[in-house]
């Protein structure tokens, strides 16, 4: 690399606005750190929003089917936004794995897949969204 006077005049620029927002950064913190005087300090209230405790709930509308052949899974959810995605995940090889099938929940919470499986056998599923899921379930393929 080629040092020339741009680069290190560059170069210094950089290092002293390091220098300058490290040192603010510093005088900051300290200024904010309350005083050691705990009679004289008085404690705030904030009004916090509870956090709503989301969660998901799955049915079918079968527990046994044909191989591709059309089912619904349906279910409700609290504290997801409406129009977010859920998704339907199949457990394949001790993993969950995403598969094609993805709903928007409604207002009221609801939501409505469909679904067709091909693996025959017994099909442990369950619904998602982000860290979320539904209870697993299961469905029978023949």
């Amino acid at each position: 690399m080629i040092v020339t006077k741009r680069n290190s005049l560059r170069m210094a620029a950089v290092g002293i606005i390091g220098a300058l927002a490290l040192g603010t950064a510093g005088t900051a913190a300290m200024a904010a750190t309350p005083a050691a005087h705990p009679a004289s300090a008085t404690p705030k209230t904030t009004a916090a929003k509870p956090a709503t405790a989301k969660s998901i709930t799955a049915k079918p509308s079968v527990k046994s089917v044909k191989a591709w052949q059309l089912f619904r899974v349906t279910g409700t959810t609290t504290g997801l936004k409406p129009g977010s995605k859920v998704t339907l995940q199949q457990k394949q090889r001790g993993h969950w794995v995403a598969l094609p099938a993805a709903a928007p929940v409604t207002r009221g919470g609801g939501y409505s897949l469909g679904v067709k499986l091909g693996m025959k056998g017994k099909n442990e599923l369950r619904v998602v969204q982000g860290p979320t899921a539904s209870g697993a379930f299961t469905v029978t393929v023949r």
